[in-house]
């Protein structure tokens, strides 16, 4: 990971029904692991996705780049590192690894996800709280 961020670590467990006929992750699953990463992130920051739905605000993917570099396996223990690369009024870089037990990387993700008003389906500017817990936090 390249940015000065505060690294949030999510672990996740490779279970039988996010492996292919070999018992190699499938390649959407990382995307999924990513997602639940962020999730974590904002939750542990005091964030409840449930309350922004209710604000009408949402949060959605505009853009992944993502590198594929090896497998995960049946029964792997990953972790899964998310930070905060680029944040702007309406928008969120995240720049994500997946780790194996060994430290090796799986898979490395940028995720910028934009916030919405849920009820017009267009940009909006992010809460003010969520913007002070990104930028003072020490997670």
């Amino acid at each position: 990971m390249q940015s000065t961020a505060t690294v949030f670590h999510w672990p996740v467990t490779v279970y039988y029904e996010d492996t292919d006929a070999g018992g190699v992750v499938y390649h959407a699953n990382y995307i999924k692991f990513l997602e639940r990463a962020r999730t974590e992130m904002l939750r542990s920051l005091g964030v409840s996705q449930n309350v922004l739905l209710e604000q009408k605000t949402g949060f959605v993917v505009r853009h992944i780049d993502i590198d594929f570099l090896q497998g995960g396996y049946l029964d792997d223990q990953l972790d899964v590192k998310t930070s905060v690369a680029q944040l702007k009024k309406a928008s969120i870089v995240f720049c994500q690894e997946i780790v194996n037990p060994d430290g090796a990387i799986l898979c490395k993700a940028m995720v910028k996800v934009a916030c919405i008003d849920t009820d017009k389906m267009r940009p909006k500017a992010m809460p003010q709280s969520i913007l002070l817990e990104f930028t003072h936090s020490d997670r």
